[in-house]
Order: structure tokens, then C-alpha cells, then sequence
């Protein structure tokens, strides 16, 4: 892990939400990248939750993974991410986002570079925790699997514990800023997403659920303990602070972010036609 000393001190907004739903979610994320490329806010470590459960689809992933009417039946919902990856079902969880202009020294370079540099955070964190979690690159550098579930298999320096995923998270560069986010499951059945996605069959179904199992896990079950939300955003905000050498003042969103996100969630991530484009 590289020392904190390497990173010239900086301070960075911290805002804490109550869960949404996720198109509000999506939206809000947009909004404050927008804001934070235009200069008008600093930059920003967002933690909020999910409700009801909705599962998220990467920026290009085909819309035809999607069981809708098992959607439906469970009360879930869809969102299309503006970042890439695979599918993830957001429900009994802390999600975490970061924007911060590219110039910014923790993410110089490259889109794995900077996993590797924003994962410090992170993993200082789950340590605070009690967690032994890891974050290495891949040998090979790329994911072996290509599967409609992100938490089936890590990418490079996306956070494991013994070799299961534990945090996944995905990036995009819009301009002159990165918004990279990323889900930690807490506790619960790893594999309710395959109800909401589309197999060949039941038997088909039944094996991606017992590879999601194998291949991934939840804070609960690393720690052997349930943790509340609170405990879990104050460790990884004291995590990012002390690896990304932060000074994090915790604050709300601005008005002019309010409105950008209520304008994106209503012309974009609400509207079938971002969500189905593909």
C-alpha cells in the first residue's frame, strides 16, 4: 500500500444520504460529477443505500439479461449505471462514490491505476474494520468469465477476502472528471440476483447461483458479525481520509445539485429508453 505521505494534503466533501431508489441514485452521482467538473463543488465521497432493491446494469450491457416479470414479482427495480461492469442487485448494502477532477493526483493515469490508488481507501477501511481484505491485479489483467453478474468474478484491484469478491466498483471519465462507485454487500443471499436476470433454464439458474456463492461474499460473513451501516460508512470514510491523506468535511448537497439530479432522473435514468437502449 503506498504511504499517504505521496499525496498532497486535500480536502474533499463527504455527503451521507438515507437510501433511494435508483434511478434518484444514478441521478444524484451525475449531478454532483457535473458539478465538481465545473468547479462549483469540491470534490466529493458519497455513501448512500438502495429502496427498494434494484438491480443495475453496467453502461453497455444488453437489456436482454433482464427478467422483468421476476423483477416485477419481487418489487424490484432497474437502473441503467453510467459506468461499465456487469449486474449488480443493490439491496442490504453501503455504496460508496467518488468524483474528483482527473488532474487529481489519486487518479493520474489509467483507469486500473487509479482503482489501484482509490482501493487504498477502501481497504483501509474494511482493515478498520476488522476485515483482511485484498486488492491485486489480476495475473493475466483480465476477468475469465464474461457472465451477466459482476460480483462473479474480480477485476483488477476490486477488493477480495480469501480470494472471494467483497466490494465491486466501476469508473468512468466524463470530460475532466472521474466518477468511479462501488457496492459493499452486508449481509444476505448473494444470489437473489440470478432471479432477475434470464437463463436458459432452471438448471442454469441453480449453477450461477452456486458460482456467485463460491466466488463472492458479504462483510458479514468475512468479519463473522453483522455491522450497521453507520459503523461501516464512518470506518471507510476514516479509511479514504487516512490512505488518500484527506481532510473530509461532511456536507449536503447544493440546491443546483438538487435540481441537475431531478432533471437526470426524470430525462434519463427513469426513462425507458436509457434503461432499454439495448
Amino acid at each position: 500500500m503506498s504511504s499517504p505521505d505521496m499525496y498532497p494534503p486535500a480536502t474533499w466533501r463527504l455527503i451521507i444520504q438515507p437510501p433511494a431508489d435508483g434511478a434518484t441514485n444514478m441521478a444524484i452521482d451525475e449531478a454532483i460529477a457535473e458539478q465538481v467538473k465545473a468547479g462549483e463543488v469540491p470534490p466529493t465521497l458519497r455513501f448512500y443505500g438502495w429502496e427498494p432493491a434494484c438491480l443495475s446494469l453496467g453502461y453497455a450491457q444488453s437489456v436482454a439479461e433482464v427478467d422483468f416479470e421476476r423483477l416485477q414479482t419481487r418489487g424490484w427495480q432497474v437502473v441503467r449505471r453510467l459506468t461499465g461492469g456487469r449486474a449488480i442487485l443493490h439491496t442490504d448494502e453501503v455504496t460508496y462514490s467518488v468524483a474528483v477532477p482527473e488532474d487529481d493526483p489519486r487518479v493520474t493515469g489509467g483507469v486500473i491505476e487509479s482503482y489501484r490508488r482509490l482501493s487504498e481507501g477502501l481497504l483501509m477501511g474494511l482493515h478498520l474494520l476488522g476485515a483482511a481484505a485484498q486488492a491485486e491485479r489480476k495475473a493475466d489483467g483480465r476477468q475469465t468469465l464474461k457472465g451477466p453478474v459482476c460480483f462473479e468474478v474480480p477485476s483488477d484491484y476490486e477488493i477480495t477476502f480469501q480470494g472471494r469478491k467483497l466490494l465491486g466498483s466501476a469508473q468512468t471519465r466524463r470530460g475532466e472528471v472521474v466518477l468511479q462507485h462501488g457496492a459493499l454487500p452486508l449481509y444476505g443471499d448473494l444470489s437473489r440476483i440470478c432471479d432477475a436476470l434470464v437463463f436458459a433454464d432452471e438448471a442454469a439458474r441453480d449453477m450461477a447461483r452456486a458460482r456467485v456463492l463460491a466466488r463472492a461474499v458479504t462483510l458479514e460473513e468475512a468479519l463473522g458479525q453483522h455491522v450497521e451501516p453507520k459503523a461501516v460508512i464512518a470506518a471507510l470514510s476514516e479509511g479514504f481520509a487516512r490512505a488518500l491523506n484527506l481532510r473530509l468535511t461532511e456536507a449536503s448537497l447544493t440546491d443546483q445539485e438538487w435540481a441537475i439530479a431531478e432533471r437526470l432522473r426524470a430525462d434519463k435514468y427513469a426513462a425507458e429508453e436509457w434503461t432499454r437502449r439495448y
